[in-house]
């Protein structure tokens, strides 16, 4: 039998046919490489608003309210109000928030009094419990005891998962994830998270999401470190582009990611006016606020970018008196007051951010008018933000469970 050898297989051809694959399961999306760093949208910074000064020198600054009294000087609370006038309130293209209180919400109730009893839980805090007086003259019962809420008209689950089945009768069945995910659990008759386009919202901006605090706030900051960050869970998309921006500024770095402080736990030793309890173990939530409230910046990088996921990250920084720079949500400032914060991914790179950061600290006016939406009350949407908080949750599911009748409320 005679055998035919192989013919040479021609490599330019194997390498054509090779590279012809790879091109279509590229651009089909089959193959998906990770981005280097995250990606920067063009800065659209706006001009109605003052901007760090280019024709003088720098003015470093240390006290804050001389530089409120220079702004106070030079713009002043009526030329704010007149920027603001133009600002859309919800500046994207979703419904980010959603309504609470008005004579609309009154009708449809069916019962006067409402019971939450919650049942499955890790962070909700205990000072939540209470009787509330809610608007259209409901009462509101939200405990973790049984026994002042033996008959629930609804049962509330956090982290365990409600029964699979509920007949008429028996109390509705809440849920609530407030993770970037949202997650239903398919079980409940009444969904809780984060986005207005469930059942019953709840933003991170309460108070309840940071009690015992020390809430001492420092008139001086720090003028040669200028961003306080601190983070424990090292995600790397995270720490790649904190890398990137705090190796351009002078920063503290107080948690387990990239500490440059000398270790965990140094807040007090840097500000011992700091300290909550002398006579108690310090925790490191103890002193958060007023260490931030040394800084001019701290850095807020979300998990994910996800819409509408604003996390307390943001508004610890809010509350302690300095500017965030914040990396997260895209209709962040649906969420926040007007000028108040640095939205990181309107710059096309972290050098250009880094840039304006610098110039911001060195500019007294500048600065200043991150913080005059508080001087001169100039919310936005951010009382609306407020409103449909942690703070409210006891009232605004009582209302959901009254306008389906509680455990009347057919399955």
């Amino acid at each position: 039998m005679l055998v035919v050898p192989p013919k040479p297989i021609n490599t330019i051809t194997i390498t054509i046919m090779l590279a012809f694959t790879f091109f279509l399961l590229f651009f089909s999306g089959f193959f998906k490489f990770p981005s280097v760093s995250p990606s920067l949208p063009p800065f659209h910074q706006s001009s109605s608003f003052t901007l760090p000064s280019t024709n003088t020198s720098s003015q470093p600054f240390t006290d804050l309210l001389s530089s409120f009294r220079k702004w106070d000087l030079q713009v002043g609370c009526a030329k704010f109000r007149e920027k603001t006038n133009g600002v859309s309130l919800n500046q994207s293209k979703v419904v980010s928030l959603q309504q609470f209180g008005g004579d609309s919400e009154c009708k449809g109730f069916k019962l006067n009094h409402v019971s939450v009893l919650v049942k499955g839980w890790t962070w909700i805090p205990d000072n939540l419990d209470n009787l509330y007086s809610c608007p259209c003259g409901l009462s509101c019962l939200w405990t973790k005891s049984n026994v002042l809420a033996d008959k629930p008209d609804a049962l509330m689950f956090e982290t365990s998962t409600p029964p699979i089945q509920r007949r008429v009768g028996e109390p509705l069945r809440a849920y609530m994830d407030l993770e970037a995910g949202r997650r239903r659990s398919g079980r409940e008759d009444i969904y809780i998270s984060y986005h207005a386009e469930d059942d019953v919202q709840s933003t991170y901006a309460g108070s309840l999401f940071h009690n015992g605090r020390n809430y001492y706030v420092s008139n001086t900051k720090s003028s040669d470190i200028l961003v306080y960050w601190s983070s424990s869970r090292c995600l790397s998309q995270r720490n790649e582009l904190a890398k990137k921006l705090l190796g351009l500024l002078p920063h503290h770095s107080f948690g387990k990611c990239l500490n440059n402080v000398g270790g965990l736990d140094m807040a007090l030793s840097f500000f011992p006016e700091c300290e909550k309890d002398a006579n108690a173990k310090p925790k490191w939530w103890d002193h958060l606020h007023c260490a931030m409230s040394h800084y001019k910046f701290v850095l807020a990088i979300e998990n994910t970018f996800t819409e509408s996921y604003v996390t307390e990250k943001l508004y610890y920084a809010l509350d302690s008196g300095a500017v965030p720079i914040y990396f997260g949500a895209p209709n962040v400032m649906d969420f926040v007051p007007p000028h108040s914060i640095i939205d990181g991914r309107k710059f096309k790179s972290v050098e250009e951010l880094a840039s304006y950061v610098k110039a911001v600290a060195n500019d007294p006016v500048a600065y200043a008018e991150y913080h005059a939406w508080r001087r001169c009350g100039v919310m936005g949407n951010y009382a609306k933000t407020r409103a449909v908080s942690l703070d409210t949750l006891p009232c605004r599911l009582c209302e959901a469970v009254s306008k389906k009748g509680g455990r009347n409320a057919r399955s």
